[in-house]
């Protein structure tokens, strides 16, 4: 019998950079960057195993600076990319480079989990992202389908898109677009979309939304006032290829149909500080995941506006005698939005949350402290969802 009980894990450093290990579909897998001045930054690689409820850790130097964004490759699960702080004459640039891990350490790995940490290794760069003409590096896009060669960065107010070439040692500028306007403009975060084959990305920049189509690198759409203060993040629905959820500093999560942005299709207010995170499940699009500075977690059900509104069939044999009869009444009716829990095991606030891309009831969320923690959605409701 799985048990619902978090499992959490504590860095010793203060962290805000967290991803799911994309490419590993086999292995439960997350990424965490810290956030050290005074010591080499590291990234730590959390293999949970959901038999034994145990996590397995292993630690690798990331020794230019501070960890401020990680994202892994869709195609190769030894390669990922990260922005970091470089302080260079009194100046701190952020920048962006693309790196392998150890051959060793690719896949998941279920070893016991403390003869690892001692020997402690080096990720090797491939490639750095060269920003010196373009600004801060705010985040580093992989294409979501794709063989892992196409990469977008924001830096200040560009948007780069990047070749990776040579087994992705060698990184090469194909296509750039400013942002144009008064004062300093400068993008937070984006999201590239997995829907009209990978050629659009999503950018938030103060409190806007921009559609972008990257072979023109052109504006599709813009969400003006998105949200009443800084939009923090940004995801698309999997399932539905106009969906767009956004989040911010005016404590709300907001999602969009982008063919008509005049207004929100659905707003959720359940935080009471700044929202960091939005994330959709993958696997069933009305599971949203938020992180925030409230310190809270939370799990909502926004199935009106899911590609499931009524729920779906299941398979017989997976029912007994008691939910079958349940089963018939349930079909008649679409589901209500809700929130399905409120997680409160961080102290501090949430600065990333992300869904395992293994395990599609299981998630992780990272709070600046630098604990970790590792939940999964409640039985009782992964059943209602499946029902």
């Amino acid at each position: 019998m799985e048990d619902d009980a978090p499992v959490i894990y504590g860095l010793e450093f203060q962290a805000r950079a967290l991803t799911p290990q994309t490419a590993e579909t086999d292995a439960i897998r997350f990424l965490v960057g810290t956030q050290s001045l005074r010591y080499d930054n590291q990234i730590h690689i959390i293999d949970f195993d959901d038999e034994n409820n145990i996590i397995n850790k292993n630690v690798l130097l990331h020794q230019v600076g501070e960890i401020w964004h990680i994202s892994t490759s869709p195609a190769d699960k030894g390669v990922l990319a990260t922005c970091y702080n470089k302080t260079s004459d009194t100046k701190v640039m952020t920048c962006a480079a693309v790196w392998r891990m150890p051959k060793e350490l690719e896949s998941g790995s279920h070893e016991s989990p403390d003869d690892s940490s001692s020997n402690t290794q080096t990720l090797e760069l491939l490639c750095h992202l060269d920003n010196t003409a373009h600004g801060n590096m705010a985040c580093v896009m992989w294409e979501p389908m794709g063989d892992g060669k196409k990469i977008i960065s924001l830096a200040d107010n560009n948007i780069l898109l990047w070749d990776l070439q040579e087994s992705s040692a060698k990184a090469v500028l194909s296509s750039s677009t400013a942002l144009e306007g008064k004062g300093q403009l400068k993008f937070t975060s984006g999201r590239w979309s997995p829907h009209h084959n990978c050629t659009q990305i999503a950018t938030a920049n103060d409190t806007t939304v921009r559609g972008w189509d990257t072979r023109s690198m052109r504006q599709i759409y813009c969400i003006e006032n998105a949200h009443g203060q800084l939009v923090r993040d940004l995801d698309f629905n999997p399932n539905k290829q106009y969906y767009l959820a956004s989040c911010g500093d005016d404590c709300k999560v907001k999602f969009w149909d982008t063919r008509n942005v005049t207004e929100p299709v659905k707003t959720l207010e359940e935080h009471s500080h700044w929202v960091w995170n939005v994330r959709y499940n993958h696997s069933h699009d009305q599971l949203i995941l938020t992180g925030s500075s409230d310190s809270r977690v939370i799990l909502s059900n926004m199935v009106s506006i899911s590609s499931e509104p009524f729920g779906h069939m299941v398979e017989d044999d997976e029912l007994s005698d008691q939910e079958d009869q349940h089963q018939e009444e349930k079909i008649k009716e679409p589901l209500q939005d809700s929130v399905i829990a409120t997680y409160e095991e961080h102290e501090d606030s949430v600065y990333a949350v992300e869904w395992s891309s293994a395990d599609p009831w299981l998630f992780a969320s990272l709070s600046y402290d630098g604990r970790l923690v590792i939940n999964r959605v409640p039985r009782a409701l992964k059943y209602h969802i499946l029902l």
